[in-house]
């Protein structure tokens, strides 16, 4: 069962996997609160370094898109807190690039701590825009072939 707020999860095609990424992040004296608990403003940023090395790691960065004439910003952006996160704790950013070919990026994103215990869940979805601010409605061709390539097992998750 679903909990409030919670996305549904798409089921991908058969064969193909989300790509996956995993980054560490410590919670610096800036991120938190009085209470030395991350502030929630904080945790956009968090989501933005799991996705800058899933675009990294694929060849599918924000540089990429642009130097094909494509913005991809934010459309979506949904947080489910499960945990608090206290400074100095070192946590693993886990981001999953979910599996459609169509003009979107949707990704998923859990946050463990170091006993492996989820403190929060995310899900983000970005819009892809042509130069003039147009809304895409088929993806740029070469994310197309990025997408083939993965369908076709070429672009596997690395761990």
């Amino acid at each position: 069962m679903r909990r409030l707020g919670e996305r549904r999860r798409r089921t991908p095609p058969s064969g193909v996997e989300p790509l996956r990424v995993s980054i560490s992040r410590t919670v610096r004296f800036e991120e938190v609160d009085a209470a030395r608990i991350m502030w929630h403003g904080r945790y956009a940023s968090w989501l933005e370094d799991g996705r800058e090395a899933m675009g990294r790691r694929y060849g599918i960065g924000y540089l990429d898109f642009l130097e094909h004439g494509v913005f991809v910003p934010l459309k979506l952006f949904h947080l489910d807190f499960r945990l608090p996160m206290r400074y100095g704790q070192t946590y693993a950013v886990r981001t999953e690039l979910l599996w459609n070919e169509a003009a979107v990026l949707e990704y998923t994103y859990r946050i463990e701590d170091a006993e492996g215990r989820v403190t929060t869940t995310a899900g983000t979805t970005q819009l892809m825009l042509g130069s003039d601010g147009g809304l895409l409605v088929e993806a740029p061709e070469f994310y197309k072939k990025f997408c083939a390539r993965w369908r076709q097992g070429e672009i596997v998750c690395r761990p």
